[in-house]
């Protein structure tokens, strides 16, 4: 039978909540659990109440539950929020000392611990988050070593002091559970040993992009920070020396985008990344691009709007946005990854596809997929990433014998790319319209050249064009749809209705547009039941089915209250729909 385990750690912003999930997520994952650990929290920088969620199993998981099995609670507030969630094996884990709670009733047990104190003892309030989480290990019986050991590799850099205070404060907090285990017998029913096997990779969907970028070859990286895409700034810029990489914080998104067109007409592989709010500022760069025919990389971080809306919640509204968003008619690629690994080579994919075709790629994310964390059972290969980089060899530009046509036609509508400086040929840029050579033009005749020119390679791109997958009984007569980061959550409410006996498959979109409308079709043609879900308001996947294949989805299981789907939920709905 599967072993399964959730923890939820509750508190305000600056109490370090984050810190603990962090650790024990490292932990369980080092010795050789499936981990899927997510976040919630206010957009501010100290106050609110926060969670952080970190599931754990022997068994591989690819989104959060709603059971609560452990609730580390910071605060006072996360027992009055969380306390209806918690069933009756449930443990509580707080700061008797600070926290003065009723008793429970009968439903889960209260654990006290003295964290702050132990903390103050070993030398600084700070270690209450290693007390907290030698404590939470020592009650689930998983043995100190490997927090030992995750506290030498992360504190030994930071100097004697600090890794000894550390140490101790793990060490008391590990006997004060050992204490409590003795004195109440069983004093929690949860019992996770390290598994026999080797250690799990874990990763966010942030680090998953991030890592395919420099996998791909990006030299030039410019953003503004804004949730939920900052995070890829600050790894890119952690591992700017150790690859080669120019990292440049903008002081807008405007800026950003034109500094990665500006890098990459100079020959550099380039990507910026940012929210919907920012995207706004960067449609008239994005339009600049499609214009001179630039290769760039977007990230979307998709979150809930309008407006400012939730800067720090969930959503996926803006696939409409990402396909059409420009003034005037231009080619790019729309990808959505579903895990870190799919971000990973989705993500090279896209560099590649962006100098193929000399467009612009946007890979939409949001903050669910981008601030998770996922277990990983093999390596990331950056073995199987290829960098072509489409550009006219010195030998092709020696033997021209006329003036350089960066913009020259051609049957693909793909023309010859080279780079300023690379030759005696002049190489011309223009965002007004132009003719084969870049001088700016005003005639009809050269207008709608250049225009059928440009979106020809529409057509080019079927032949790279990325189908959805099918998971599941591919002849099932009810068929979930589901794009991004959605994937995890809904394949595991299949595999659970599979459990169940229920004819079902699952259908994942990684590329929304081009949209691959051919292959959708022949794939949902047929089927009972056509269920569609996505995090937003008005099913924005589902009308797109409709406009491209003329196929109506049936059912459409639609959340846009800034949260993820939970298992639990979607398990339900589906079976209630298929019957």
């Amino acid at each position: 039978m599967n072993k399964e385990l959730t923890i939820k750690i509750g508190g305000e912003a600056g109490q370090g909540l984050v810190t603990i999930g962090t650790v024990l997520s490292n932990l369980f994952s080092r010795g050789g659990w499936y981990v899927f650990a997510s976040q919630d929290y206010e957009s501010r920088i100290r106050g609110g109440h926060n969670i952080y969620q970190v599931r754990i199993a022997d068994h591989p998981i690819w989104a959060m539950s709603e059971r609560l099995d452990v609730l580390i609670a910071l605060d006072r507030e996360t027992l009055r929020l969380h306390f209806s969630e918690l069933h009756d094996k449930s443990v509580v884990i707080y700061d008797g000392e600070k926290i003065q709670v009723a008793p429970p009733g009968g439903k889960a047990k209260l654990i006290s611990l003295p964290m702050d104190r132990i903390a103050r003892e070993c030398g600084d309030p700070i270690l209450a988050n290693t007390v907290a989480v030698a404590a939470t290990v020592g009650l689930l019986g998983y043995g100190l070593g490997y927090l030992e050991e995750y506290l030498r590799r992360v504190f030994g850099k930071k100097g004697d002091r600090v890794l000894k205070e550390n140490i101790q404060a793990a060490q008391r907090g590990y006997e004060e559970a050992e204490r409590i285990c003795q004195r109440e017998g069983e004093a929690c029913p949860f019992k996770l040993r390290p598994l026999d096997v080797s250690a799990k990779i874990l990763l966010s969907g942030n680090e998953g992009v991030a890592l395919g970028a420099l996998a791909a070859g990006c030299k030039f990286y410019s953003g503004y920070p804004m949730t939920p895409s900052t995070n890829i700034l600050t790894y890119m810029a952690s591992k700017a020396d150790q690859f080669g990489v120019v990292v440049e914080q903008a002081e807008d998104e405007i800026a950003a985008i034109n500094m990665v067109i500006g890098a990459s007409f100079a020959g550099a592989r380039v990507m910026t990344a940012t929210s919907g709010g920012g995207f706004d500022l960067m449609t008239e760069g994005l339009s600049l691009a499609g214009m001179t025919e630039t290769p760039i990389v977007i990230v979307l971080g998709q979150r809930p709007g309008p407006a400012t809306g939730l800067p720090t919640r969930t959503e996926q509204a803006e696939l409409r946005y990402a396909i059409h968003a420009s003034h005037g008619e231009f080619p790019r690629l729309v990808l959505a990854p579903g895990t870190p690994e799919q971000g990973f080579y989705l993500t090279a994919h896209a560099f590649n596809q962006a100098e193929k075709y000399q467009i612009p790629v946007i890979i939409l994310t949001d903050q669910y997929l981008a601030d998770s964390y996922f277990t990983l059972d093999r390596p990331l290969d950056p073995q199987k990433i290829t960098i072509d980089r489409y550009l006219l060899s010195e030998d092709e530009l020696s033997r021209m014998s006329d003036e350089y046509r960066r913009y020259a036609f051609t049957s693909t509508g793909i023309s010859p790319r080279a780079i300023p400086g690379q030759s005696r040929h002049l190489v011309m840029a223009d965002s007004d319209e132009h003719d084969e050579f870049g001088h700016i033009i005003e005639d009809r005749q050269t207008r709608s050249r250049q225009v059928a020119k440009r979106m020809k390679k529409e057509q080019m791109m079927e032949q790279d064009i990325l189908p959805p997958n099918i998971y599941g009984h591919l002849k099932a007569k009810n068929m979930i749809i589901c794009w991004g980061s959605t994937w995890g959550v809904a394949h595991e409410a299949m595999t659970r209705l599979h459990d169940e006996g229920k004819d079902v498959a699952m259908l994942h979109f990684t590329q929304v547009w081009p949209f691959p409308s051919r292959q959708v079709k022949d794939v949902l043609k047929d089927r009972d039941e056509l269920i569609c879900i996505e995090n937003n308001a008005s099913g924005q996947m589902a009308s797109l089915i409709r406009e491209k294949t003329g196929l109506a989805v049936d059912q459409k299981i639609l959340q846009a209250d800034g949260r993820p789907f939970s298992v639990q939920y979607l398990f339900e709905t589906i079976q209630e729909v298929i019957g």
